[in-house]
């Protein structure tokens, strides 16, 4: 309880953020309005007890057009605070924007500051704003990170109201995944808050100033994990509520009434997701609610996972279909149907009465002849391919398989192209730090909908920003099996590849290299046919090269799996 207190009075104190001047104060303002890739936020402040000791230097004198390292050129600045900047700016040499933190290097958190930007560097988990540099020069520190101006703050998503059910789930399950990756690697944010919190226009939940923002303010905890888990309770509960879970108003939002402790979510407005209610509580850890409802409270983003790993999947809202047109009838006058009857006076044609009927044995002799004559014809054709089958020793049809017994030219088995039913999938990323990868949309590979897919996070390059190899998704056919081809179907041109595990796996394998590659190939629906014969129960469908989204990312979208033997 006296860490939430803690991080009640971290946003309770809003003279910290003031910019150094009048001037400065209507430039920051109209910037941090207007631009959602701001670092920080005027509705949040600081605890006088987490900044750091010492002498604070002034900001560096900086302005627009300035350039760093020749290469970084300042546009804007969108925060001025206790010693430090924060701008807009152009990476020249790569013509993209990057946003850059600026302070002295004599500054008193200077070298705490590049530190915690190198650790963060070094983590490379796409779901955090990556840093791209970290220098000390010419008197100065400077710390560029990503700039994502198609990213929308929760700040703002809030504002214009609370979530749907099915986002808020999103938003919590994508961030506390990212924080336990970061915590296992002994990453902290200590300042994840709805303005830290951004979801692409793909639909991505990143997070920026992992362990960066903490240090540019000399922000420390003794309870990292304790600090984060609240703090996404945080963010869950106002995406839920529209309200901060504090007495003290912030990020645009009211704060609870004061005196009464810490209400539900689902209290406080009608509609919450009962849910989603609870899990807010267990990761605020107020002790009296999650009691009376026999829930044990989060304290590290791993045990809050776990906790939406055992939740109900929530499925996203019914897409609304535009009604159709109403149907015009149209009128006929009296007449022969579809057509106008005749003018007054006009000679009605007379009706062709319809041949007489055909007897009964007639009609049964018709039939059986025709039936002798076919049934004639197909023997005589399967009697000729018999043939010349035999004779040639191979089959024309490039459609087919067959294999022959070096002992006996004359034994072949056709594949018969049977469908192999998939009894379950699961996302396969044994690359990255949580190894994980969308799990909650995996089944929409084999559920027969190509209008339904699972997706694969978002990368900087088709190589997965050079992260990792590949991602995938295991298909477990339920027994070992013959298999014949796999069909998979992508939204934009992947590359893929086909690896089986052994036919004598006794279980899944959870390795990689326990999946022998059998096939590869290109392409929006590509057939992936193993060069030889293949058994197994495990195929590992593994994307190796992603299409653009169109946003200047990359991502990997498989629609539909059909496997046959």
């Amino acid at each position: 309880m006296a860490e939430r207190s803690t991080a009640a009075v971290d946003v309770a104190d809003n003279s910290g953020e003031q910019p150094l001047t009048a001037k400065a104060d209507q430039s920051t303002a109209d910037g941090v309005a207007k631009n959602p890739e701001r670092d920080t936020d005027s509705d949040e402040a600081q605890g006088s007890g987490n900044e750091g000791s010492g002498k604070k230097a002034s900001p560096p004198e900086l302005h627009s057009g300035h350039k760093l390292a020749r290469r970084y050129r300042l546009e804007e600045c969108v925060t001025r605070l206790d010693g430090f900047s924060s701008w807009r700016a152009v990476d020249e040499k790569l013509r993209r924007a990057v946003g850059v933190h600026i302070l002295p290097a004599q500054h008193v958190r200077a070298r705490s500051v590049l530190a915690a930007a190198r650790s963060s560097a070094l983590l490379g988990d796409p779901r955090f704003v990556q840093v791209l540099d970290a220098v000390e020069e010419n008197d100065l520190v400077y710390v560029v990170h990503e700039w994502l101006p198609d990213a929308t703050e929760l700040t703002t998503l809030v504002a214009a109201g609370p979530l749907e059910p099915h986002d808020a789930y999103q938003m919590v399950s994508q961030v506390a995944s990212a924080m336990a990756a970061a915590h296992r690697e002994g990453l902290a944010h200590l300042r994840l808050n709805p303005n830290a919190v951004l979801r692409a226009s793909t639909g991505q939940w990143r997070i920026r100033g992992l362990a960066v923002n903490a240090a540019l303010r000399g922000i420390s905890s003794d309870t990292p994990q304790r600090t984060d888990t609240e703090a996404i309770g945080a963010l869950l509960y106002a995406a839920l509520t529209q309200r901060w879970p504090y007495e003290s108003d912030a990020y645009g939002l009211s704060g609870l009434p004061k005196g009464v402790g810490l209400i539900a979510p689902d209290q406080v407005r009608a509609g919450v997701h009962r849910g989603l209610s609870e899990l807010a509580m267990r990761a605020l850890a107020n002790d009296g609610a999650t009691a009376s409802r026999h829930e044990a409270p989060c304290t590290t983003p791993e045990e809050l996972v776990k906790a939406i790993g055992e939740m109900p999947r929530i499925r996203p809202p019914e897409p609304a279909f535009t009604a159709l047109p109403e149907y015009q009838r149209t009128t006929y006058q009296q007449g022969t149907y579809g057509r106008p009857a005749p003018r007054p006076g006009a000679t009605q044609p007379i009706a062709t009465p319809p041949p007489p009927l055909q007897s009964r044995t007639g009609k049964v002799l018709k039939w059986t002849v025709s039936a002798l004559l076919i049934a004639a014809l197909g023997l005589g054709s399967w009697q000729l391919a018999d043939a010349l089958m035999d004779k040639s020793g191979k089959s024309e049809d490039t459609n087919k398989s067959q294999t022959t017994d070096d002992g006996d030219k004359g034994s072949k088995t056709s594949a018969s192209g049977k469908p192999i039913a998939i009894q379950k999938a699961r996302d396969f990323d044994p690359f990255s730090a949580d190894h994980s990868e969308k799990p909650e949309d995996v089944g929409k590979v084999y559920d027969n909908s190509p209008s339904t897919y699972w997706q694969t996070d978002f990368y900087l390059s088709p190589k997965f920003g050079n992260l990792k190899p590949g991602v995938g998704v295991i298909l477990d056919l339920g027994q070992v099996q013959q298999v014949g081809k796999a069909t998979v179907t992508f939204l934009g041109e992947t590359s893929v590849e086909l690896r089986a595990a052994s036919a004598d796996a006794g279980s899944e394998p959870t390795s990689f290299d326990a999946y022998s590659k059998a096939a590869s190939g290109s392409g929006t629906t590509v057939t992936l046919k193993p060069d030889k014969p293949l058994k197994t129960r495990y195929l590992l469908v593994w994307l190796t090269e992603l299409p653009s989204d169109g946003a200047g990312h990359w991502r990997g979208r498989v629609a539909d799996v059909k496997v046959t033997s």
